[in-house]
């Protein structure tokens, strides 16, 4: 215990923003013919090789993108831009006033976020008319990380090299690095793209949170197929309330995001996204887990639940034609079945082959996907198993809980915290969700961020009484102290469900991302009670 808190003192780096290996040559004239309603300076015969709106991504030869945030007008860093060899700033008529003792040619557009996806789709030459490989992009509240995993697992599967940007990773052709948002910014983005086509790349998974919808991070892209898993509470504190929410997630289904939609109704939205699609869509449903099982089982393609085992959750996709497919999803829950038909179809949208992807699952025997924090088995043959998840809002919590109860012969005990600075609103839900679905409750600290710890806990302890005032409920902080706690209070036959922290190798504390796995603690922790654990496949944060 003292070891891992002694090794957690250092802030990790961020992950890099990878770009091509030959980079575009764009002459600055041009961007400004296209995009500017102003410049200053000298713009002839100057080049820029790629744009960021970074200056800790900057690389010589590239523009500098310099946009108003919430305290700080980013034009502000323009002289650091300067110093590591930017060519140009790109900026708002205030920025470029702040910008101008740089020296360097500056280009005026009045909104630079709203332009920065064609910008970027420019600079790259990644805009829908380019070649580009195919793009699936998934949304939703839930289920959109494992939906684009499932897709990359069957790329494979299917011998299709592929690309994947995920909360959790990012995969070029390969090579895996961890991810720093949901969905890059645009410049990030495009540069990935052009990436990607490098490498012979020919289909990327793509998630996409309303919040990239809403912040222009996808700007300038066309998805070939774009995927709707459901909606429920989170996201509050960036809207006003669900139905903005609801109504960040729709542009992904118009002709000037997506080609083609295919729409879950597993939960009330989908209905009404199918109704307000400006592209054509199928519908996927799971009756046994769907708010109206009557509409999902009238769906285009229907997911049937054979059988929940803790190898995994064995279904049958039916569909048009007589068409149908039973295989195995390689991780527990009804949730994640849906998870797994839903990319079936998108592959199917995409114009990959029925009998050639029902043909790899025969062979294999299953679904070959990596699921990186969604509900991940630590624990080894013998003693109570122990899930990692990375489930943060009610619903999540309700699907796994449920989930680990079908195959947990005895007590399940579930293990949370909460964010802070982060929607406050669905806090009470957690708790009331995870302590109903729980024989015992753990609640500790999970990204405090700016907020006191203790006041999160103690809001979280509030819900969970009102909801089951006899229930078992216990506090720990820091985490390292509640895990070891919790493999204390279980045995043989036992769950213990982690849920938050899945495959993130941080916490933030007061805006310092400090080095963190609950994956090795929970290793650690049972390992301590002598229990076995599961072989690891995971990079260990604390370097020992």
């Amino acid at each position: 215990m003292r070891e891992i808190m002694d090794a957690m003192i250092s802030q990790p780096p961020l992950p890099p923003v990878l770009r091509p290996a030959d980079p575009p040559r764009r002459a600055l004239t041009e961007l400004s013919d296209r995009f500017a309603r102003d410049t200053r300076g000298d713009l002839a015969d100057v080049y820029l090789s790629g744009i960021t709106l970074a200056t800790a991504d900057l690389r010589p030869g590239e523009a500098f993108v310099a946009i108003q945030g919430v305290n700080r007008h980013g034009a502000e860093f323009s002289p650091i831009a300067a110093e590591k060899g930017a060519v140009a700033v790109i900026t708002d008529p205030a920025g470029a006033d702040i910008a101008a003792s740089t020296g360097l040619p500056i280009i005026i557009v009045d909104d630079p976020r709203a332009v920065l996806g064609d910008l970027s789709a420019w600079v790259y030459g990644t805009g829908a008319a380019d070649p580009l490989p195919l793009l699936f992009g998934t949304t939703g509240t839930n289920g959109k990380t494992s939906v684009s995993h499932l897709l990359q697992g069957i790329f494979d599967q299917l011998g299709v090299v592929s690309g994947l940007s995920s909360t959790a990773e990012r995969h070029i052709a390969g090579q895996v690095i961890v991810s720093r948002l949901t969905t890059p910014e645009a410049s990030e983005m495009h540069a990935l793209l052009a990436l990607m086509r490098e490498r012979s790349v020919e289909a990327v998974a793509v998630e996409v949170s309303a919040q990239a919808l809403s912040r222009h991070r996808v700007d300038g892209i066309v998805f070939d197929v774009a995927g709707f898993t459901n909606l429920s509470h989170d996201h509050l504190d960036d809207y006003a309330d669900m139905e903005e929410y609801f109504k960040a997630k729709l542009p992904l289904f118009t002709p000037e995001r997506a080609r083609r939609g295919v729409i879950s109704l597993d939960s009330p939205s989908g209905a009404r996204v199918v109704d307000s699609a400006g592209i054509p869509v199928v519908t996927i449903g799971t009756p046994s887990i769907a708010a109206d099982p009557d509409a999902a089982a009238r769906a285009d393609w229907v997911v049937t639940i054979n059988d929940e085992r803790p190898s995994g959750t064995l279904f049958t996709l039916t569909g048009p034609g007589g068409r149908n497919l039973t295989t195995l999803v390689p991780v527990i829950g009804q949730h994640m079945a849906a998870n797994a038909g839903l990319a079936i179809v998108m592959l199917l949208e995409g114009g990959y082959d029925w009998e050639r992807i029902a043909a790899s699952f025969a062979r294999d025997g299953q679904i070959i996907a990596h699921l990186p924090g969604r509900t991940q088995f630590i624990s080894g043959t013998n003693g109570p198993a122990v899930y990692v998840d990375f489930g943060h809002t009610p619903d999540a919590f309700e699907k796994t809980l449920s989930a680990v109860r079908r195959v947990t012969p005895g007590k399940v005990l579930m293990l949370f915290g909460a964010d802070g600075d982060r929607d406050a609103t669905k806090r009470f839900d957690m708790a009331r969700t995870a302590v109903q679905g729980s024989d015992i409750l753990v609640v500790t600290d999970h990204h405090p961020r700016f907020e006191d710890a203790a006041s999160i806990r103690a809001t979280l302890i509030e819900g969970a009484r009102r909801s089951r005032p006899d229930a078992e409920i216990h506090e720990f902080s820091p985490p390292e102290e509640a895990i070891i706690a919790a493999v204390g209070m279980v045995g043989e036959g036992d769950a213990i469900l982690w849920a938050g922290p899945g495959h993130q190798d941080y916490r933030d504390i007061r805006g310092v991302r400090t080095p963190y796995s609950a994956r090795e603690l929970a290793r650690r922790a049972l390992q301590a009670a002598g229990w076995p654990v599961a072989d690891s496949h995971w990079p260990n944060p604390y370097g020992d």
